[in-house]
């Protein structure tokens, strides 16, 4: 494959076009979280009826698990039949996948699976995106710059999740298929400017497609992921379903595969995933980094939306059909957080290396954490406000400078595998840390929920056979019908008819704004308290990987100045940083 002449400007060219393919890819991640209430009423569908909150999950984790599932088999192609080539198909992919959901023909479980199936494909287009866009931008600028120009890519798709929270609650309003709408006319525009205007500038090695190792990575981790995607539904007497024989069948059975596949890479001429590259400690200690980031992150998200839409907002008179829209909202200091310190950081990370600011930067985040963890439920927003702020700059900081770290440590030639491996532990991280951390939360709810619940609604004159068994159902529902913006105490009575033998005083204190939040934000704090400290936790072993990656080597790839402990100059390999 034949390098093609350049444009004098075509890195900026290229930086925009792969911003926004990043842009879209990643909003479309999470678009669906906060219009999912409006989605399920479109199609007719209650997803918190027993049977359907398996559509639930897949609607939220399909596109997940199919990111974290394929990007390194497209880095790998990426690699070896043109990136430019593989990033461009993507494009048209995804502008194809985002048409046939916004004409979803089907109600009820139909247009429920229309919708997950569409959105798989979809993913399998986004993959392609966010798996050659670090090595398009790689290949385009030059050393010097290369951190600034990765740092806006990276930030952009840090901050696409964000934004996607926000754009999915202001388009649901209008119409549940505008949410789909949204990205038909970006990803057309993208897919026709992307064809017209990028270029090849490395050249492509072919090889052979490494089967055995795509059949046994895709399948171990899309099992692994799965299983741990079941693992936070109830089981038996149990609030999680991590003692269900199909769950730990798919943990072991998704490890084993893996380890397979771990072997199989050993033993190829020509593998799929480049095991010797964590040789390299910049490109390992940064993926290790970005992987416990990415489950902190993901975790921070989830919580955020719980915490906002089922007390924080309720208690100030906010509607909790309203809630998913002004949990976006107030969400927004996060997002400027990355856009702020994202660009400047892998800037600065060009002229003083890599370790400093992502080190610093994790630093930060796990203060945040803290921070989070010192509040209470119902606290002050400005502060709130101020901490998210902390958090998204500190993730900011660090993520740009630790992309460009990774993506600068290999040959020119492994750049795709490369890129789609880091996006392979960012996404896996997004998609594990659901299991983590509603595993972690709905175990800190079963511990005082029960009582607390059971003891409100008798005091309300709910009859006590009643209250015991609303109290005694899994946490989980209760988690999932304040993150769909559903009144939790109309869910949990309403099945039974229990509101309606109450008088019109009890029902209005029932299902007003402040009982459920005030009823569970003991409890809530509970479980918060052990989802921040892990998080915090995190945040720490990630900074401790980041500090080992390696010294600052100079943008030109010359030898620093620096002197090794013996006191002789020190020639380090390139890009070691």
């Amino acid at each position: 494959m034949a390098k093609t002449p350049m444009p004098a400007n075509y890195q900026w060219i290229a930086l925009s076009n792969t911003t926004l393919g990043v842009l879209i890819a990643t909003m479309d991640a999470s678009i669906v979280i906060i219009s999912l209430p409006a989605i399920f009423r479109g199609i007719g569908l209650d997803p918190l009826a027993p049977g359907n909150i398996g559509y639930l999950l897949w609607m939220i984790l399909g596109y997940l698990l199919v990111s974290a599932v394929l990007v390194v088999v497209l880095g790998r192609l990426g690699d070896m039949f043109g990136r430019v080539k593989i990033y461009n198909l993507g494009f048209m992919i995804f502008a194809c996948a985002s048409i046939a959901l916004s004409l979803d023909p089907l109600t009820g479980g139909g247009g429920a699976l229309w919708l997950i199936l569409w959105r798989v494909v979809q993913a399998f287009g986004g993959s392609m995106l966010t798996a050659n866009s670090a090595a398009i931008l790689t290949d385009a600028f030059p050393a010097r710059q290369r951190g600034m120009a990765l740092g806006i890519n990276q930030i952009t798709a840090l901050a696409g999740q964000f934004l996607g929270l926000l754009a999915g609650g202001l388009l649901a309003v209008v119409d549940w298929r505008a949410v789909f709408w949204v990205s038909v006319p970006i990803s057309v525009a993208g897919s026709i400017w992307s064809y017209l205007s990028l270029r090849e500038t490395a050249s492509g090695r072919r090889g052979r497609i490494d089967w055995w190792g795509n059949l046994t990575f895709a399948g171990g981790a899309g099992i692994l992921l799965a299983g741990i995607t079941y693992g936070i539904q109830p089981y038996g007497g149990s609030a999680t379903g991590w003692g269900n024989p199909m769950v730990l069948a798919g943990l072991f059975g998704g490890v084993f595969l893996l380890a397979v596949f771990c072997l199989i890479e050993t033993r190829v001429k020509e593998p799929m995933f480049r095991l010797s590259l964590f040789t390299v400690r910049a490109f390992a200690a940064g993926n290790l980094a970005a992987l416990l980031t990415s489950i902190a992150r993901g975790g921070l998200q989830f919580m955020l939306i719980i915490w906002l839409q089922g007390i924080w907002l309720p208690l100030r008179g906010y509607d909790f059909e309203a809630t998913p829209l002004w949990a976006g909202i107030f969400m927004l200091p996060l997002t400027c957080g990355f856009l702020v310190a994202g660009p400047v950081s892998g800037y600065m990370s060009d002229r003083f290396g890599a370790r400093l600011f992502s080190t610093t930067g994790l630093l930060v985040v796990a203060a945040s954490f803290l921070g989070l963890l010192l509040l209470p439920v119902n606290f002050n927003y400005y502060l709130f406000a101020l901490l998210l702020l902390l958090n998204g700059l500190g993730q900011g900081m660090f993520s740009s400078p630790n992309t460009s770290s990774i993506m600068g440590s290999v040959a020119p030639e492994y750049r795709g595998v490369a890129s789609g491996m880091r996006s392979t532990f960012q996404n896996s991280g997004t998609a594990l840390s659901i299991g983590v951390f509603f595993s972690l939360m709905v175990s800190g709810l079963a511990a005082k929920l029960p009582a607390t619940l059971s003891s409100g609604l008798q005091g309300q004159g709910v009859p006590a056979a009643t209250a015991h068994q609303v109290a005694s159902l899994p946490p989980v529902s209760t988690l999932f019908a304040t993150f769909l913006g559903n009144n939790p105490i109309q869910h949990l009575l309403g099945p039974s008819g229990a509101l309606d033998r109450l008088t019109g005083a009890q029902r209005r204190t029932l299902t007003g704004h402040s009982f459920f939040p005030q009823l569970v934000s003991g409890p809530f704090h509970h479980g918060l308290v052990i989802v921040f400290t892990v998080a915090a936790g995190m945040a720490l072993v990630s900074a401790v990987a980041s500090a080992l990656r390696g010294r600052h080597q100079r943008a030109d790839g010359q030898p620093t100045s620096e002197k090794d402990e013996k006191g002789k100059p020190q020639w380090r390999k390139a890009r070691s940083s």
